[in-house]
């Protein structure tokens, strides 16, 4: 069999740390015959070598290349593609880790699309991605419909042909930014790049000890030496004009500019930000002409202006002003409505702890020079976000905590100016209703179990901000019950620790409410049984009661069905005949009865059988027995004693 796709991993001291990956590696969807791993150790010090050759010994598909330290990953990738035999390369970091399927998937899209380079989602645990390339996928995509200059980490899959057949290989030895010198020539000479955004393919990870080599502090002049490199490849395949000026602004916005702005800024040492500052300012005035800049939203245009004209104090000083605007998301609404729960919020900007406040004075106006002082850049900055208004949006996604795996949601959104009590002052307001479908919040998927956060994302004026949809005050706090929907239990819910909305996907139990459920509710009428229960049901679904005794459990058809007037489900079933025998039977209920392992939701009540009938008893919670035990045994010991 053909091998589809050669994984090449550069490795180096990983430690424990390469484990996830190489586990995630050999659990691939894609048959283990069609493709290979060759893990290329670049001189390692610790066990590694050991724990690889071990793994090529066991299993086929792995390949293990020993050589000597080259001081960096280009290197090692290049003696992978020399040795790969796959149709397809991709590259793996040694700390990261795959999605299950995502060699399969991104191997067939590529060949369904006969894409040069194929692009899967990532997901970062704790470091930055690419969040608007993945907002839908991309079959081809070019550098003028999508985003792609966002994403020129290495880790994608490239048609090995199509790298040798451009003589296409990684800068070597001891330098930075080997990637974007790689990336930037595929995406640049590829016949067609495809993104897919729909299933998160590659999990990119902050090791906990920071090791990884990208958060490690650098060498400002090497760092910048090898960037002007990029900016060759990116000359040397354009002609002048608006594209080389986007690409170009792709190295202004993320390794200079956002650099030098707020938190980012002021978090570094003092010398050493101008240090940063000194280079910057040079790449800037040697290599970026003026249509470079006037693409960038309005606070980094700011500060591309007065890094142009070497003014480090107003660059420090701005980063001051804006390190304190923050975006803040209150909930409006929170309800299930036709098998969806619509979260709706309101979002603006905030500084120095109130909403920021505009006047509609001016605005709309390019940056032609540098603003004399931050007086004047905050007020162009404020003129420019009004007139921007009108293309300002708000979105809401869902992020898995346990993989840092985010979707987007539909959202239906108005922009309001808002008056102040001072005069000529108003504040921008975005209201939104997200609709969130269990069946399909997941990339047209069904949503996974596990916890998933809220994060709110606004673009307005020069800003594309996120915060968590936290509350407000529990009096006025939206709630909504649990909802059995798509073959899951989801409860929204507002975290302790940040009082953040947030979604359990089938693992509550107790917080689901079921305990208060009212006993002379429940009814027992000859073998059927009746019990409203505070969940959401969009229409009749099958579920299952299991009632056990004695060691002994019996499962019983039922239905859970919205509750007249909205309130609730009123779960319905026919009891066996077994019960009808003088034993008390615990009740617990299963969501989804066709699981292979159904999970089950304890109800707080029993039913045990007398001459005159079935009955029903409250159960003690849990909490009761426990205490009741802890008693119990604190009795024995006295009596031992």
């Amino acid at each position: 069999m053909p091998i589809k796709v050669s994984v090449i991993v550069p490795v180096y001291n990983p430690g424990a740390y390469i484990e996830d990956c190489v586990s995630s590696l050999l659990r691939q969807s894609l048959p283990a015959d069609e493709y290979e791993l060759i893990f290329v150790d670049d001189g390692s010090t610790d066990d590694t070598p050991a724990r690889l050759d071990e793994l090529a010994a066991e299993d086929p598909r792995v390949t293990v290349v020993h050589q000597e330290n080259s001081g960096w990953s280009g290197k090692p990738r290049n003696v992978g593609i020399a040795a790969a035999r796959g149709e397809y390369v991709m590259f793996v970091d040694n700390d990261d880790h795959l999605g299950d399927e995502a060699l399969e998937r991104m191997h067939d899209y590529g060949v369904a699309h006969d894409a040069d380079v194929v692009v899967g989602k990532m997901a970062g645990q704790g470091r930055g991605v690419p969040v608007e390339l993945f907002r839908r996928n991309h079959p081809r995509a070019t550098l003028e419909s999508a985003p792609l200059i966002d994403s020129l980490t290495p880790h994608k899959m490239f048609r090995r042909a199509f790298l040798d057949r451009i003589g296409l290989r990684f800068p070597e030895g001891r330098r930075r930014l080997e990637d974007h010198v790689f990336v930037t020539e595929a995406f640049l000479r590829a016949a067609n790049v495809s993104v897919l955004s729909d299933y998160v393919c590659y999990y990119h990870v902050r090791r906990d000890d920071a090791a990884n080599a990208g958060f490690q502090r650098f060498d400002p002049v090497g760092y910048f030496k090898n960037l002007r490199e990029a900016l060759d490849v990116v000359e040397r395949y354009t002609e002048p004009g608006p594209l080389r000026d986007r690409l170009f602004r792709r190295w202004l916005r993320v390794e200079m500019v956002e650099r030098m702005r707020g938190k980012r800024l002021l978090a570094m040492p003092a010398d050493y930000r101008k240090e940063m500052f000194r280079e910057i300012h040079a790449v800037v005035v040697e290599r970026f002409g003026p249509g470079v800049a006037s693409g960038l939203q309005p606070t980094q245009q700011v500060v591309a202006a007065l890094i142009a004209a070497d003014r480090y104090a107003d660059v420090e000083a701005f980063a001051e002003w804006e390190a304190g605007v923050v975006l803040k998301a209150v909930p409006e609404g929170l309800e299930w409505q036709d098998g969806t729960l619509r979260v709706s919020f309101a979002a603006e900007v905030h500084s120095g702890g109130a909403p920021l406040t505009f006047s509609a004075a001016g605005g709309g106006d390019p940056l032609k020079s540098p603003p004399k002082d931050v007086a004047e850049a905050i007020s162009w900055v404020g003129a420019d976000t009004v007139s921007r208004f009108g293309s300002a949006r708000a979105d809401l996604l869902l992020r898995q905590r346990a993989s840092a795996a985010q979707y987007f949601q539909p959202v239906q959104f108005t922009r309001e100016t808002v008056p102040t009590a001072e005069r000529g002052k108003f504040r921008l307001v975005l209201r939104a209703t997200a609709t969130v479908d269990p069946a399909h919040a997941a990339g047209d998927a069904v949503l996974g179990g596990g916890l998933w956060d809220t994060v709110v994302r606004v673009k307005l004026g020069g800003w594309t901000k996120e915060c968590r949809l936290a509350p407000a005050p529990r009096a006025e706090r939206p709630t909504a019950p649990a909802g059995v929907v798509a073959g899951r239990v989801v409860l929204p819910y507002w975290t302790a620790r940040h009082t953040a909305l947030a979604l359990d996907v089938d693992r509550a139990s107790r917080s689901l409410g079921l305990g208060r459920v009212a006993l002379e509710a429940v009814t027992v009428t000859h073998d059927r049984l009746s019990a409203p229960l505070p969940l959401y049901v969009p229409d009749d679904t099958e579920v299952l009661l299991r009632l056990t005794a004695r060691g002994k459990s019996l499962d019983a058809a039922a239905t859970l069905s919205p509750a007249p007037g909205g309130s609730g489900a009123l779960l319905t079933a026919a009891l066996p005949a077994l019960v009808m025998g003088g034993t008390t039977w615990r009740t617990a209920l299963g969501p989804v009865p066709d699981a292979s392992e159904p999970r089950l939701l304890t109800l707080p009540f029993a039913l045990r059988s007398r001459a005159q009938g079935v009955h029903v008893r409250r159960m003690p919670r849990p909490g009761v027995l426990r205490r009741l035990a802890r008693k119990a045994k604190s009795l024995f010991k006295t009596v031992r004693r």
